[in-house]
């Protein structure tokens, strides 16, 4: 996970071949998790998301050809989003008793199609869910890479400290240190996730 936001312009580069089985596999394993949370919290069954899942790489696999990474046009992190947000509003409609007979891909005469100008309540919140669930794997790839930086033993320290919730006395009877070098593993810790996630942040425009 922590690999892909720093490459993934690359990466989208080598999806434009079809053939290119592992880059496919790289995009789907990073961000299959990010799609499935985002169609569960929306409001989908977990069947229902996991079609979202399946649906939107397909669908982003028939766009990516013509797909040009310019963050001066527009964000990836955007054009993910929509490719989700259709497959979603799909599933919730495939629920409605009118739904038989009807293309998924139709498309109205401004090239929008009729489902998507559709405010449905379980979606409404999803552009605040994508955000909420974006900055979550933004973390969690932040916090991979500072595990690589820090000494095994002060890492696991902050984990115990920020993460278990353990007092600090009892994480430094664990370890044998201070309370005061625990607090400074955190403090540590928690400037170099900082420093990372500000990394990823300016690469993901």
């Amino acid at each position: 996970m922590d690999e892909l936001i720093p490459t993934r312009a690359t990466l989208i580069q080598r999806l434009k071949n079809w053939h290119d089985q592992a880059s496919w596999q790289d995009f789907f394993d990073t961000y299959w998790k990010l799609i499935y949370g985002v169609a569960v919290k929306g409001g989908l069954t977990e069947t229902e998301a996991q079609d979202v899942v399946q649906e939107t790489m397909i669908s982003a696999a028939k766009h990516m050809p013509n797909f040009k990474y310019d963050p001066a046009l527009g964000s990836f992190k955007t054009w993910l989003l929509n490719m989700t947000r259709w497959r979603i509003t799909d599933q919730l409609r495939k629920r409605s008793p009118f739904a038989a007979g009807h293309d998924s891909a139709e498309a109205t005469a401004t090239g929008t199609r009729t489902v998507d100008r559709v405010a449905d309540p379980a979606a409404r919140d999803l552009d605040a869910l994508w955000d909420k669930e974006w900055e979550k794997n933004l973390l969690d790839a932040a916090l991979a890479k500072v595990k690589r930086q820090l000494d095994p033993q002060k890492f696991q320290i902050f984990d115990l400290y920020v993460n278990k919730e353990w007092p600090p006395e009892k994480v430094a009877a664990t370890f044998g240190v201070t309370v005061d070098q625990v607090y400074l593993a955190k403090h540590r810790a928690v400037e170099l996730i900082k420093e990372e996630v500000q990394k990823l942040e300016r690469q993901m425009t």
